[in-house]
């Protein structure tokens, strides 16, 4: 029999928060987007907040050029700052729109204590620690967005295609481009994280706990709106 192989650097980092990662993965706001059952204004309340949130965090991204040591992980952060400013914010508008909310709406909105605790978090975050520490507190979204939309595809409740108003956000994150993207993030962390100290990695796993216990509380917002 051939023995499991060690998990990578990152997925060891995940199971060190395998009871706030299943909260976050499996709450209850995205199992009702997978059945189609969540109430519509749960959603829009959650697309309105999200707006700002893309806003910090393209910050955080601007942070990540400044926190940068090489060229090649300059070039990584400007290319997604430009990718969330030049095309994700005017893809979210637009999908907004469809959902009543006009982007006049969207830029006179009031930040929810959720939405500013959450990105201040990951931004402090970045400010107190290099590049590493800055990746770990953005993964919970890029990351987890990727693992979520796998699992919403794979569950027997899931409503797909016209049933399902939720269909456009589930394809977006289940799509092959933003897969890859969050493939090559845990690719970059998995490099490095490869052969960091124990205390260091303590304190990498508790910003990355913090971070999805935040992410958490983001579902939970749009939920309790309802």
């Amino acid at each position: 029999m051939t023995p499991a192989s060690d998990p990578t650097p990152f997925a060891a980092l995940v199971a060190r928060c395998a009871p706030e990662w299943e909260a976050y993965c499996r709450h209850e706001f995205v199992r009702r987007l997978a059945a189609g059952t969540l109430p519509a204004e749960a959603f829009r309340r959650y697309l309105r907040q999200d707006y700002l949130f893309l806003v910090h965090f393209a910050r955080a991204w601007g942070l990540a050029v400044y926190k940068s040591r090489s060229i090649a992980e300059l070039r990584q952060g400007l290319d997604s700052l430009k990718a969330i400013v030049d095309l994700e914010m005017g893809l979210h508008v637009d999908y907004c729109a469809q959902w009543g909310i006009g982007a006049d709406e969207l830029e006179a909105l009031p930040e929810a204590r959720e939405t500013m605790a959450y990105t201040r978090y990951v931004l402090d975050a970045g400010h107190r620690g290099d590049l590493l520490d800055l990746h770990v507190a953005l993964a919970p979204c890029l990351v987890g967005y990727a693992d979520i939309a796998r699992w919403i595809e794979a569950q027997p409740f899931t409503v797909r295609g016209t049933a399902n108003p939720y269909e456009a956000w589930i394809a977006m994150y289940a799509s092959e481009e933003f897969q890859a993207a969050a493939q090559a993030e845990r690719a970059w962390l998995d490099a490095r994280l490869a052969g960091q100290t124990a205390e260091r990695l303590d304190g990498l796993a508790a910003t990355f706990r913090d971070a999805t216990r935040l992410e958490i509380d983001f579902w939970q917002m749009g939920l309790d709106s309802a």
